[in-house]
């Protein structure tokens, strides 16, 4: 680490002290409202975020009014991941209380290194290593409860309910994520109506499902596993950035988040994928009988919950196959927790 900064600085101006060159950046996959910069300290290039629960739509929909990132880089869990993630965090320096406080994140930049913008689908033996580094993550910290105060499963699966973006599309900043979320919900109603049900469902009562989860195995959550926050070393390890929603739950989660919002980009079939994850577990050393099938199904309906919306605004085979999946997932919550729809 050149800068020979500690893990955490009182101040973000400590964040960038001795920097010979810096200039303002906005990435191709950046959601939140923060604000992003490149910097050279050292001969080493470097690329800061600033966030604050006042200025990050994406902060205040999740429900994060006491900076996890901060809890969870302060708490060292971050440094405790696998060799074959990279965080890229070097420091962090959270100023201020209340809504107005700034969060400042110091990493190395690994830009020309991270997943290429667009929609092309990534090599599969790329889509590959990404998804057993997904495993070996979860293998680390298996059986993890979160004694931090992170993000919880709920505010996972109401994070884009209506109810939830109501405030932000009242804003007159409201992102374009947010305005294409509302007319997704009011797609989904038309489109499939039973599938429009469970979600709302699942936001006016998310406790059965999660209550469902319980019963299969924890661990630590990234939370936000797609490619734009993705890259790869040229040795092989994985890039993994924007740690935004820590916490813990179900390994299939962020599995289940990647299927999601990498569709066009996996170069093979979901139902591959899943098993590939199956797989990459076991190698891991976490045997996936007798929950693994129960788990994904309940995770794959619970990401309905969070993104039914932007399958609506897609093409009906894409749309078909949550439908397909969150109805499965669906009669085995029924099962489990009877009379909760």
């Amino acid at each position: 680490m050149t800068t020979g900064l500690p893990p955490v600085v009182a101040r973000i101006a400590d964040l960038t002290a001795g920097a010979s060159t810096s200039r303002p950046v906005q990435p191709w996959d950046a959601r939140s409202g923060s604000t992003f910069e490149r910097l050279e300290i050292g001969g080493a290039r470097y690329f800061l975020k600033v966030v604050s629960y006042s200025g990050d739509w994406i902060m205040r929909v999740i429900g994060d009014r006491d900076y996890r990132t901060f809890r969870l880089w302060r708490s060292g869990l971050m440094d405790r991941t696998p060799p074959s993630i990279d965080h890229t965090v070097v420091a962090m320096a959270l100023e201020g209380t209340g809504p107005d406080a700034r969060l400042g994140m110091l990493m190395r930049d690994v830009g020309p290194l991270l997943v290429p913008a667009g929609d092309a689908a990534v090599e599969l033996a790329l889509h590959r290593r990404f998804v057993g580094h997904l495993a070996a993550l979860s293998a680390a910290f298996w059986g993890w409860r979160d004694g931090l105060g992170l993000t919880t499963m709920p505010d996972r699966l109401r994070c884009f309910a209506p109810a939830t973006i109501a405030a932000e599309l009242a804003r007159p900043d409201t992102d374009r994520v947010v305005e294409a979320a509302d007319q997704g919900w009011a797609a989904l109603g038309r489109r499939a109506p039973e599938l429009a049900a469970l979600a709302g469902r699942i936001h006016a009562q998310p406790g059965p499902l999660v209550a469902a989860l319980a019963r299969t195995p924890s661990t630590f959550l990234h939370g936000d596993w797609k490619m734009g926050n993705l890259g790869s070393h040229p040795d092989g390890r994985t890039i993994l950035v924007d740690w935004a929603y820590p916490g813990a739950g179900p390994a299939c989660w962020d599995l289940a988040w990647y299927l999601a919002l990498n569709r066009a980009r996996l170069p093979e079939s979901k139902e591959a994928t899943i098993e590939a994850f199956r797989g990459s577990l076991r190698a891991h050393g976490v045997d996936p009988a007798g929950w693994f099938d129960l788990q994904a199904a309940l995770c794959l309906l619970a990401m309905t919950a969070s993104f039914g919306w932007e399958k609506a605004l897609g093409d009906d085979a894409e749309l078909g196959w949550w439908v397909e999946r969150a109805l499965a997932g669906a009669r085995l919550l029924d099962e489990l927790e009877p009379g909760w729809r």
